[in-house]
Parts: C-alpha cells; sequence; structure tokens
C-alpha cells in the first residue's frame, strides 16, 4: 500500500453547498452557521434557464458578506438545464448562451470557479460529444476572460453523460486552447458509480495513479465529498451521507489527510433535511477523520 502523505495542523477546507434563497448574499449566513471553511453555490436557480440580473447592490452584499464570513473560496455551480454536448443545434447554443453567461455572474461576484458537468451526447456517440464539449468551452473561454476557471466534473455515467472515465476528461481537456483556465473537480460518489473501487486506502491510491497518468494530479482543483447510496460501478448517481453509504470511511479519510489537496475545497453535497443538522454531521465526520494534530 503506497503510504499517504500527511500535513501539518491547518484547518480542513471543508464546507458544503448552500442555498441562495432569499439572495446570494445568504448562502454565507447559512455556511457560517454550520461552520463552512469554503462552499460552493448556484448563481442562479439551477432548473431555469433565465436567471434575475445580478445588481451592482446584490454584488457589493455578497462581496460584504463574503468577507464577514471568511469563507473562501466559493465555488459556482452551473445550471443542471445545460448540455454541452448536445448533438441538437438549438440546445447547443442555449446550452452554451447559458453557460457564457454563468461564467459572467462568476466573474462579476468575484466567484473563482464554476464547476459544470460536461454534457450528454444524445446517441451521437462519445467522440462527437467530447468534441461538442471541448468546442464550446473554447468559444467560452475565448468570450469570458479570466479569472474565471472552469472545472469539469466527473460523472457517475448514468444514459450518455460523458466524463465518468477518466481517459474521457482527458480528451476533453486535451483541446482546450487555454488549458491554465481549466481544470477538475472530482466527486467521490460519481468515481465509485463509474467503477473505481475507493473503498481502500490501496484502491484510492490506484485511482489517483491513473487520474495522475491521465491527466495530470495537479489538476484537481476542488472535490464533492459524497458517499453513494447505490454500488461499485452502478452508474447511478446517488449521493448519501459520509460514511454512511456504500463507499465508506476510507477514501474521505484519505483525502482529507492526503497533503497534495490541503488547499483544495472539499465540499460536501448530502442530503439536506431539514436545517442545517445534516451539514454539520457531515463535516463533523470529515473532521473526524483528520490525522493532523
Amino acid at each position: 500500500m503506497a503510504k499517504l502523505q500527511t500535513s501539518d495542523c491547518k484547518p480542513l477546507l471543508i464546507g458544503a453547498h448552500m442555498s441562495i434563497a432569499g439572495g446570494l448574499y445568504k448562502a454565507f449566513e447559512r455556511g457560517r452557521h454550520v461552520r463552512c471553511r469554503t462552499s460552493q453555490i448556484f448563481l442562479k436557480n439551477s432548473n431555469q434557464w433565465e436567471g434575475r440580473s445580478i445588481s451592482d447592490e446584490d454584488c457589493a452584499l455578497f462581496q460584504e458578506a463574503q468577507n464577514r464570513s471568511g469563507i473562501a473560496p466559493v465555488l459556482a455551480h452551473d445550471s443542471y438545464l445545460i448540455n454541452l454536448a448536445s448533438p441538437d443545434l438549438v440546445l447547443y447554443q442555449k446550452s452554451l448562451d447559458a453557460f457564457i453567461e454563468e461564467m459572467r455572474r462568476a466573474n462579476f461576484l468575484g466567484v473563482p470557479y464554476l464547476v459544470f458537468h460536461p454534457g450528454a451526447h444524445r446517441g451521437a456517440g462519445t467522440k462527437a460529444g467530447a468534441d461538442r464539449i471541448a468546442d464550446a468551452l473554447n468559444q467560452a473561454l475565448a468570450m469570458v476572460g479570466p479569472p474565471v476557471k472552469l472545472l469539469a466534473e466527473n460523472t457517475a455515467g448514468q444514459g450518455s453523460c460523458l466524463g465518468s472515465r477518466f481517459e474521457e476528461l482527458a480528451a476533453i481537456l486535451d483541446e482546450i486552447r487555454t488549458s491554465d483556465r481549466i481544470g477538475i473537480c472530482l466527486d467521490t460518489c460519481h468515481a465509485f458509480a463509474a467503477g473505481y473501487d475507493i473503498r481502500t486506502a490501496e484502491g484510492y491510491t490506484r485511482m489517483m495513479s491513473e487520474f495522475d497518468r491521465l491527466i495530470g494530479i495537479g489538476r484537481i482543483m476542488a472535490f464533492h465529498m459524497n458517499d453513494s447510496k447505490k454500488g461499485l460501478g452502478c452508474r447511478v448517481d446517488r449521493h448519501f451521507h459520509i460514511g454512511k453509504g456504500l463507499i465508506g470511511l476510507d477514501a474521505f479519510r484519505c483525502i482529507v489527510n492526503d497533503q497534495r489537496f490541503e488547499k483544495i475545497p472539499k465540499i460536501l453535497e448530502t442530503p439536506k433535511g431539514t436545517g442545517f443538522r445534516q451539514d454539520m454531521s457531515n463535516l463533523r465526520v470529515l473532521e473526524s477523520l483528520s490525522l493532523r494534530v
């Protein structure tokens, strides 16, 4: 078994996806309540194409609330409707336009990362879908300048969704012209559902070695820390509470104690329930796995 590097006593950079109900800035109040050190938000309703414009006042409230909370970095996740791999030209263009708007929103608010699902090829085939995604990303990056960076999220592999295998993600990233502005958000539930067995330290080491060979470990810029309600290789995306699903605790212990990822945000997307109890419980579990003194 490969020996994991452990880090010093700096606090874990962990947090959770927070609701923006009532205003974007409200996410920081909620995050502070559950003791997030980092967090993720939507920049608008994730199930609608159009979003309310963000005013200068909205931006000021957002940045003031973030400064008070000390939560950083904050990640954004794009709309679930966007499909940059769609073979339907109308939907493809609509998705690209919406994605560009999400990038502009992130830049306006000062959000440094935009996480996105690569897309579903809808029967057109893996290569055709990957080519469409890469072309869309190149267009978007040309239209919207820094500082926002794009983080492609690995998927569970449901239906025709691309990005469940590291080879697919590598094929997309290899075609991006401004490669310094794109990275990966690695979702533990999705990796497990796609067939990467991370239930042991040995399995974790194997997965990370394969990722490093195909993509490069330095491209991991965020984690989604989710256990899985479904089994290995099921290709079904069902998040569950840390240590209570079929992945177990070892994978999360490996991540929080791997020095390579000390400065990488680790975000819960576990079931919420009512109130903040579930987020607080899951964050405590992650804290308890740390080997730091």
